[in-house]
């Protein structure tokens, strides 16, 4: 639908008054006067047509949803009047939290809101808060149920050939495609669990394979199953894991003679040795990524990822520059564009790494255009929706500090606390430091939520 002018929204309120006065002088339901106010003004949405249906103005509409939250003894949210009309003119969507509290507020059901949640397919997905697989982005995040299938068929492979065969390679070599295909679609817990049990398998086969060529292809495939959980366990905020786990994957690579996985390894040693503010740990592994990097994408990766952030950090400001347009040409140069996968990258992911380099070199003018920009190219509501946003936050802190704690809390709202990465968590620390004193309901409901965040794992791991 094109844009609606001011003045044929001023009609539509009008008319839309004038059909509510009407249904209730004629005793019709609230519902029949949604029907009524849709078929005469097609621009209403669902959700928009229930309001105005109440008579209510969006100022009401939030009223009413921050008094639900106090009536079951819970902080009201940070929903604005300007959330709520994206809500209802899109392209945004509620969470789960706010389609159920509107729902209760509106006295309407999901569907008859237009919030029921529906698969890129068509499917119904069932009501929010009704789900009972980890869905949040619709056609988009996966169940665990196909994990535990995975790790079956390699055990049963293993059961008939306990020492490696090449049916066994390509079921190993099939559990790392799948689960770095599907990295961001399952919660971090989850699915370290499963590529632990199933690297777990290969242990015999790696301690006494059928012959050497079974035995190297093992590695490889362990070795990869290793990088996984290098970086599942900095996901989860194990640092030292994270280390072990990485180490394990190089050593593999380098015993193979997989460039491409000592590449990757230590971009991603890099990558925890800059969380734990060890910066020339994280230079020489940077070094080390990209003296092994593989093809156009493989040296785009290691720049932008391990050397940019890097030399940012380092406030070696000509050098990230440099490194910044190696890894946009390389980028450019790849003739495959970006692999998907936890071990691909993309022009969306060197955006956000470039945005961050902007930030440590206090240049937030530059750092809100890239982060912005890579946002724009992700899925909403995934993983790395989440970690551009948070740094368009933290662009934003020092000039609108309202919508920074606006756009986070919106985060908050959207991904469940299981699904946060700990580079989410560390990108809304470094927001809440940001902010500072900064008053507003908003960036005191920031501060707040981000406190009472549950650990990314509990004491049983």
């Amino acid at each position: 639908m094109g844009q609606i002018t001011r003045s044929r929204r001023a009609q539509i309120q009008r008319e839309a008054a004038t059909i509510r006065i009407k249904g209730q002088r004629d005793g019709a339901s609230l519902e029949r006067i949604v029907t009524v106010m849709r078929s005469t003004l097609p621009e209403l949405s669902p959700l928009e047509a229930w309001r105005l249906a109440l008579g209510w103005s969006r100022g009401q509409a939030v009223t009413q949803v921050a008094d639900l939250y106090l009536a079951d003894g819970l902080r009201p949210p940070a929903l604005s009047e300007a959330m709520l009309c994206r809500f209802e003119h899109g392209p945004d969507r509620p969470g789960p939290e706010y389609a159920g509290m509107l729902a209760r507020a509106y006295g309407a059901g999901l569907d008859q809101l237009g919030l029921r949640p529906r698969c890129v397919c068509g499917a119904d997905l069932g009501g929010y808060g009704q789900q009972t697989a980890p869905l949040i982005v619709p056609g988009v995040e996966m169940t665990a149920a196909g994990l535990p299938a995975v790790r079956e068929s390699l055990r049963l492979a293993l059961l008939d050939n306990p020492y490696g065969s090449p049916a066994v390679v390509e079921l190993a070599e099939a559990a790392v495609e799948h689960y770095a295909l599907n990295y961001s679609r399952h919660v971090p817990a989850h699915l370290f669990d499963e590529v632990h049990a199933a690297r777990g398998l290969l242990g015999d086969a790696l301690a006494a394979p059928v012959n050497a060529t079974i035995g190297a292809e093992l590695r490889r495939a362990a070795g990869w199953l290793s990088a996984l959980l290098g970086n599942l366990a900095f996901h989860l905020a194990d640092h030292s894991g994270a280390r072990a786990h990485l180490a394990v994957a190089a050593s593999f690579g380098e015993h193979v003679g997989d460039a491409q996985l000592i590449a990757w390894a230590y971009g991603a040693q890099s990558m925890v040795a800059r969380a734990r503010g060890d910066l020339p740990a994280a230079l020489r592994h940077a070094e080390a990524s990209a003296a092994h990097a593989v093809g156009q994408l493989g040296h785009a990766q290691a720049a932008g990822w391990a050397m940019l952030p890097t030399l940012a950090r380092l406030g070696r400001a000509a050098d990230t520059e440099h490194a910044l347009t190696e890894a946009t040409a390389a980028l450019a140069a790849d003739p495959a564009g970006g692999a998907p996968g936890r071990f691909g990258f993309d022009a969306a992911e060197l955006a956000l790494h470039e945005a961050e380099a902007w930030l440590a070199l206090g240049r937030s003018d530059r750092a809100l255009v890239r982060a912005s920009s890579s946002a724009a190219s992700c899925v909403a509501y995934t993983p790395g929706w989440a970690a551009a946003t948070l740094v368009v936050a933290q662009a934003e802190a020092e000039v609108q500090p309202g919508d920074a704690a606006a756009r986070a809390l919106d985060v908050l709202e959207r991904v469940p606390a299981e699904r946060l990465r700990s580079t989410a968590r560390a990108r809304l620390d470094a927001l809440t430091a940001a902010l500072g004193s900064s008053g507003g309901a908003g960036v005191r409901d920031l501060r707040e939520r981000v406190r009472a965040l549950p650990p990314p794992a509990t004491q049983h791991g």
